[in-house]
Parts: C-alpha cells; structure tokens; sequence
C-alpha cells in the first residue's frame, strides 16, 4: 500500500521516517484560516483532515497522513507567527507561563481502511525568560514556520523549562498511534515504537529528563 505524508514540514518527514516504512512525500493544497466558533481540539483535527483530503483527491489507493499542531494558552489558540513581530508577541505570551500543545493525525485510507483521527496533548512550562532572551532566540530564526514561535528541538529548548507528555508530538507528529495503525492495517513496521520511546535518542529528547531528574 502506498502511504503518503501530506505535509511541508521536515521535521514530520523526520519523524515518521524512524518507522523505516517506505513513504512519500506530498505538500497539501490547504490554507489554514482559524475560525472563533471551534474549538482548537476541533480545528486542529479540522486542519489535518483537510490537508489529508487534498492528497488523497489526486492519489487513489493511498494510505494519507496529514497532521497539525496548535497552542493553547489562557484559552487562546496560537498557530505559527505571521512575521518577526508576531513571534515576539507569542513569546512574550508564553514566558513563565504553562501552555498545551495539541497535534493531530488523520489518515484517509484510500485502500479500503478505517482510516484515523486523533489528538495528543503535551503540557510545556516556558522558563520566566527576558526581552533580551527574546531577541537573542529570534536571531536564530527558529521562529517563523513553529506554532508557538519556538522549535523544541532547536535553541528554543532553552526558553523551556519542562514538557509531559509525547515529546514527538509536541514537536510535530504522534508516532505511536500512526504506528499501531499502520501495524493493524498489515503492513510491516521494522523498528519498536516502544524502543524509540524507551531510548529517547532523537533530537534533544533525553535532555528533558535529566532537566526533570535535577529539578
């Protein structure tokens, strides 16, 4: 079966690649408008189908996965900044403060399957960082294609002072639920999502445990 990641983002190629399952990769034709009258649990599922939809249109007999990833704070939505000054805006947001990070995965299963929907939710507390800290971050230009206008995985883990929950879908993508569908589905997946969790050897993972065990 042909399975397809209807996504842009690198860092969802990097994160499903661990599974060692043959994959494509297709950007989707979807603008991501937000609405007041949904909720983000809604909007993020929303905008993962709708992403999903628009591969799977033009690619039949395919196992599509479309994902999103939103913030939720003080009852806000907050997606990806708009430019430098909106990234600001978001950080100065987040500083000392607790938010929820809310990522999606939809698979339209073209070939006959149940296909998937599903949200997971990581609790992040931010460090109670300056203006100065701020600007420094921004210069490495980590900020403009993050929701939340920070990269867990790049310098951005210095603003962070703890995170609970699937570190893999608070950076873009859900691996495990992916995996089991795809298990289900019959088609192989060479390498334990179990072990990957249990090694936490991707990106800076483990380093957010020896900051948990310290505290």
């Amino acid at each position: 079966m042909r399975i397809i990641l209807a996504s842009t983002s690198p860092r969802r190629r990097e994160i499903l690649g661990l599974l060692c399952v043959p994959f494509e990769v297709i950007a989707p034709n979807f603008a991501e408008l937000t609405a007041d009258h949904r909720s983000i649990e809604e909007e993020v599922v929303e905008f993962a189908a709708r992403k999903a939809e628009s591969v799977a249109r033009l690619h039949p007999q395919s196992i599509v996965i479309g994902s999103d990833t939103m913030i939720s704070i003080d009852g806000a939505k907050i997606g990806k900044p708009k430019d430098r000054a909106d990234a600001r805006r978001i950080l100065r947001t987040l500083a000392g403060k607790v938010h929820r990070i809310l990522t999606s995965v939809v698979i339209v299963d073209r070939c006959d399957g149940p296909g998937l929907k599903t949200v997971e939710e990581v609790t992040v507390r931010m460090r109670g960082y300056s203006e100065a800290d701020i600007d420094g971050y921004l210069e490495h230009r980590e900020s403009f294609d993050k929701a939340g206008a920070y990269s867990i995985q790049g310098q951005g883990r210095a603003l962070i002072e703890s995170i609970e929950g699937d570190f893999l879908a608070a950076v873009g993508l859900p691996l495990k639920a992916i995996a089991d569908y795809l298990t289900a589905r019959g088609i192989e997946v060479a390498v334990s999502t179990e072990r990957l969790y249990s090694e936490k050897a991707f990106f800076n993972w483990k380093s957010f445990d020896a900051r948990e065990k310290s505290r």
